[in-house]
């Protein structure tokens, strides 16, 4: 079996090669997120929050085509833990 698992020969070899490198592109998805949820402005830490949920949209992705499947669960963990962060810091911001 091929590195890649078992899907890969119903891929096209261009969608393999494209989904190899998605890996860079979360990465800074990540950091920018991370950058932005450290604001003091609202609106910023809410292009954080979604930039995050994109990146671990991205991360699971490559983590399928790897095969890396601690990674996809931890994305899904990380994915649940800020939106449950958000609804908690909603809920202590209304009176």
């Amino acid at each position: 079996m091929d590195r890649l698992g078992p899907w890969a020969p119903a891929l096209p070899r261009s969608t393999m090669d494209l989904l190899a490198l998605l890996q860079w592109p979360a990465m800074l998805v990540t950091l920018v997120a991370s950058w932005m949820v450290a604001s003091r402005r609202t609106l910023r830490r809410s292009i954080g929050f979604w930039l995050f949920l994109v990146s671990n949209v991205m991360w699971a992705t490559w983590g399928w085509h790897a095969g890396a499947h601690a990674l996809i669960g931890l994305q899904v963990g990380l994915a649940a833990i800020n939106i449950r962060g958000v609804i908690k810091a909603e809920q202590q911001s209304t009176p």
